[in-house]
């Protein structure tokens, strides 16, 4: 008893000092050119200096006449902004407009999606927040967050990032413009994004691009410029992070994944960074620290429970999955999609009434009008089933 007790102190200690050690020695999210290490790859020292010198200014919200003669051709008259905004879009996206397709890979700006007819996600918000402020609308970057998709962790984690657009009119309607849309269940929140913003996300995307062409040099130049702009961006810091893992520089990068957590405490591609980090690197202790450290990120997140519970349902243990669910829903009680679904494994247990008042919450709880129209759908649907059976 005595040892295992010793041995108990000995862990909560080195638990202790962990905990002190990461949290006490995390650096600032700002950039501070100073505090950042140079890239050292293949015998070439690069430096802030030569991202700066490297930079090239891109307005990506330029609007050239060419766009302005489109947004005349298709709002003109429309004096109510509903209609200037559905005409818009629909001009952008049908085969009589633009014709837009989407492209994961089309990145640049407003004008660049204009006269390529494709974009991924930020370059065609880059342009339609372009067009509708043309237009005289209000239109803002949207950071969409995604629900996390829990794997074992890895070598690499590929964290997926979606933007769109917000537009609201003067009557209190909120439209999101999208040129590939999100299933709604995966969808966990949003977030307006400034200008700024959205600016340092285009250097971070050409940085990855970079990367994936093995252009390393480039890919730190460009992260830099994007992290100059907008420090606050913690998966800036990650990508940093991985680059100077890359070349080996793996005191920059843990100092870089540790901006990320000051920029965002929850940021848990950069935990999982750091796990792998500290396996290459043979720190155990620090490996350990924040594998709990995910572990405890886990449990508290309704969306791991989520999926737990959509694990189960899928093997059609429902006693289970109703279990998973219930722990989501108390975690984020006003999330619809969550009460819904514990609505429908309600309705899988055999339990009416607490499937029917479920999906009942699920309503009250919408945010979208779509969400609304489905889940009450779905109770009539019950309730007929209900009548039927009786």
């Amino acid at each position: 008893m005595r040892n295992s007790a010793e041995a108990a102190m000995r862990a909560a200690a080195v638990a202790m000092a962990l905990l002190l050690s990461a949290c006490g020695a995390l650096p600032e999210a700002k950039f501070d050119a100073a505090t950042v290490a140079p890239l050292v790859y293949n015998d070439r020292v690069v430096t802030v200096e030569d991202a700066r010198a490297q930079k090239a200014y891109k307005d990506l919200l330029a609007v050239s006449p060419t766009m302005h003669d489109f947004v005349e051709q298709y709002t003109e008259g429309l004096h109510n902004q509903r209609s200037r905004l559905l005409s818009l879009h629909s001009a952008v996206k049908s085969s009589g407009g633009l014709d837009m397709e989407y492209d994961p890979f089309a990145d640049g700006s407003a004008e660049d999606a204009f006269r390529r007819g494709t974009a991924n996600c930020l370059s065609y918000a880059n342009l339609f927040v372009a067009l509708a402020r043309e237009a005289g609308l209000d239109a803002s970057y949207q950071w969409i967050d995604i629900r996390p998709e829990w794997q074992r962790v890895g070598d690499r984690v590929a964290v997926r990032l979606h933007v769109n657009v917000l537009v609201k009119t003067r009557h209190g309607e909120d439209f999101m413009i999208d040129i590939d849309p999100l299933r709604r269940h995966e969808v966990a929140g949003s977030r307006i994004l400034s200008d700024r913003e959205a600016e340092a996300l285009y250097y971070g995307n050409l940085a990855m691009q970079s990367l994936s062409e093995d252009d390393v040099d480039k890919a730190w130049m460009q992260t830099i410029q994007g992290l100059e702009i907008a420090p606050d961006l913690s998966h800036l810091w990650v990508n940093l992070g991985a680059i100077y893992r890359y070349a080996e520089q793996y005191s920059a990068a843990e100092q870089a994944y540790f901006r990320a957590l000051s920029a965002d405490r929850t940021d848990r591609s950069a935990m999982n960074n750091l796990v792998v980090l500290y396996e290459i690197t043979g720190r155990e202790e620090e490996e350990a620290y924040w594998l709990d450290r995910l572990h405890r990120y886990r449990l508290n997140n309704p969306y791991y429970h989520a999926n737990l519970g959509d694990i189960a349902g899928e093997e059609g243990d429902w006693e289970a999955a109703y279990a998973h669910y219930v722990k989501a829903v108390k975690l984020h009680p006003n999330d619809s999609e969550l009460i819904y679904a514990l609505g429908l494994i309600e309705h899988r247990r055999g339990n009416y009434e607490a499937a029917t008042s479920w999906i009942e919450k699920a309503i009250e709880e919408a945010n979208f009008a779509v969400d609304e129209r489905n889940y009450r759908i779905q109770l009539r649907e019950l309730r007929e089933q209900r009548a039927a059976s009786l």
